[in-house]
């Protein structure tokens, strides 16, 4: 099973992880999320977007529920709602179910405690050894999140089927 992690807005992440029954979770490809103009213009560019995610075939997507930051200004939550709206739409374009998670969530899930980003990068490099390239840059936290983001929602979901089951 393919699943997509998403860490929304303009300068988040797309991550494709790779589940397998008994097999170790594999990080095939993570990205910027695409973006186009500048400034006070730059949003998703939902074709590159939806593109990548075309290329990747995913079974399910796991998206992070954007919300209001406290500290962030009226022009950069517009942005930031505006981001996250256009990859829920793309996703829905490209028909693959979404799921939406609460950062505490996924974070709690995973020990990882605080705002500090670079952990998050440090957690999805010792879960994802092989995709060190990756996940080379400290600019590349987004990417970290957004696989482990897609880590969560596999582990949930295989939760999911195991009660179904019983």
């Amino acid at each position: 099973m393919k699943v997509l992690g998403i860490d929304p807005g303009v300068h988040g992440g797309l991550a494709i992880v790779e589940i397998s029954d008994g097999a170790m979770a594999r990080l095939i490809d993570a990205i910027d999320v695409p973006v186009t103009g500048s400034g006070a213009k730059e949003r998703v560019d939902v074709l590159a977007t939806r593109a990548w995610i075309a290329s990747h075939q995913p079974d399910q997507t796991v998206i992070e529920r954007g919300q209001a930051m406290p500290k962030l200004g009226a022009s950069s939550g517009f942005k930031y709602g505006r981001a996250v709206g256009a990859l829920e739409a793309v996703i829905a374009c490209c028909e693959i179910p979404l799921s939406i998670i609460e950062p505490a969530a996924w974070k709690r899930a995973l020990h990882l405690h605080g705002k500090d980003k670079e952990v998050a990068r440090q957690l999805a490099l010792l879960r994802f050894p092989s995709a060190h390239a990756l996940l080379a840059r400290k600019k590349d936290h987004q990417r970290g999140e957004a696989a482990l983001i897609a880590l969560f929602g596999a582990s949930v979901r295989a939760g999911e089927k195991d009660a179904q089951a019983a």
